[in-house]
Parts: C-alpha cells; structure tokens; sequence
C-alpha cells in the first residue's frame, strides 16, 4: 500500500540536541497511525514538522509520492494537512458554524454567505455521524469536552483534509466521552483520510489504531501493526528495553 505521507531520514537540532535523528515514517490513507512515544521522544517535533511549523533540518518529506516543502502552515494546509492541536484553538464565545469557518468564512455578495457555510457543516457532522450536537449555533462555551473535539475534528472535514493529525485528542475526557471521540477517529479514517493520532493512552491507542508508530530519544525504534503486537512490546519499544532491527539502525 503506497504511503499519502512518508518522511525519510528526518533531522531536527535545536543547537547542541539532536531531537529527530534520521527519522522514517508513513501514514496512509483510511488508516489510523498512532504516534507513541515517552517525553523528550520527539514526537511534537516531528508532528510540527509536519504542520510546517518547525521546519526539518534534512531528510525528505513525499507527499502521494511526490517531494514536498513544507516551510511554513500554508504548505501544509494546501497539500491537505490538518493539525488538531491539545488545546483545539476553538473560541468560545462563537457557535459551532463560525469556529469550523474560522478564518475561510464563505462568501456572497461581499457578505457572509450563512446559510452555504452551516449546511457545509451540518454535512461534515453528518459524513461523521455525529449526534451529539444539538444545534449548529450553540456556542463552544457551553459544549462538552468531548463535543469540542468532535466540532475540532469536524472543522478538518470542512476544509477537505486528506490527512488529519490529532495531539492527545482523549486527554482529560471522561470514559464515555473518550468513547465518543475514537469512535469518531475511527469514522474519520474510514471515510478515506490518513489519521495520525499522538497519545501516551495505549488503551486508546490500541482501541483505535491500524498502525503504531514508536519514538525513542530521536529515532524510530518500531514501526508496527497494532494487530500484530501487543502492549507490553509496545511499552518495551518505549522505554528502550525492545527493539526492532532495521528500523532506523
């Protein structure tokens, strides 16, 4: 199966520390990775890298086979890629409309065209199956945590993303609301999209993920099949005590 994303030989330095060091990884369409990883592992690095936010060093990023720069969010966002940030950069005192808009408001006649941009997100909630949401215009204030993830993760299918990457998208959620959200990343992959999904919950993890991914002080110590493995191998590759010959050798 041919990678939509795949990075190879990754570097990334900030002065004397060597975070990513030669790092490969692919992501690919209709399938959920999971991005695991201790602190200090360089998963945020790599993920910004991604986003276009902090630049890699070296190494190569292909996107649908092909060479891409990625200097700055703008490439991202036009190639296709969304970040769901922990904090979601939702604003609560606008509706649910006007967050998944925000910034790429339509337009009609010089106005906002209200009516084109709720329908658009009334079918990006429905493509998910969300049910959750009683009203498009209920202010993010008075949602749900699991609700502002499910609208932060909505706002991805508006734009048309191709690849969405969440960062800890169960963190701070109940059980059931926990349930909600990976029910819904399940949904999001099964539409066809490329998930990457960063999270220390291995429960979550292997509720969810197709693949799994393992960050080890700057390399990528395993590259798994969630079906094929199990926890405890997963936590092994985590903590440095396993791992997996050929991978970033």
């Amino acid at each position: 199966m041919s990678a939509i994303i795949e990075l190879r030989s990754i570097t990334k330095s900030f002065g004397p520390v060597d975070v990513l060091k030669g790092v490969d990884f692919t992501a690919h369409e209709g399938r959920v990775t999971a991005l695991v990883g201790d602190n200090g592992a360089g998963k945020s690095t790599l993920i910004k890298g991604l986003a276009g936010v902090q630049p890699y060093d070296g190494g190569e990023v292909l996107f649908e086979g092909n060479p891409v720069t990625l200097h700055h969010p703008r490439d991202a966002a036009r190639l296709g890629i969304e970040v769901v940030y922990q904090d979601l950069a939702l604003c609560d005192n606008l509706d649910i409309v006007q967050n998944m808009f925000l910034g790429r408001e339509e337009l009609a006649g010089g106005t906002f065209d209200e009516g084109r941009m709720e329908a658009e997100a009334a079918r990006a909630l429905q493509t998910l199956s969300v049910k959750t949401v009683k009203s498009l215009r209920q202010k993010v204030a008075s949602l749900s945590g699991g609700q502002r993830q499910t609208v932060a993760i909505a706002r991805s299918v508006v734009k048309k993303a191709k690849v969405v990457i969440l960062d800890e998208p169960t963190a701070a959620l109940g059980v059931a609301q926990t349930a909600q959200v990976l029910d819904l990343v399940r949904r999001l992959a099964d539409s066809g999209v490329a998930v990457i999904i960063i999270s220390h919950n291995l429960q979550d993890v292997f509720a969810v993920a197709d693949d799994i991914s393992v960050l080890y002080l700057g390399t990528m110590t395993a590259r798994l099949e969630a079906s094929q493995t199990s926890r405890d191998d997963v936590v092994g590759y985590i903590t440095g005590t396993k791992r997996m010959t050929g991978v970033d050798a």
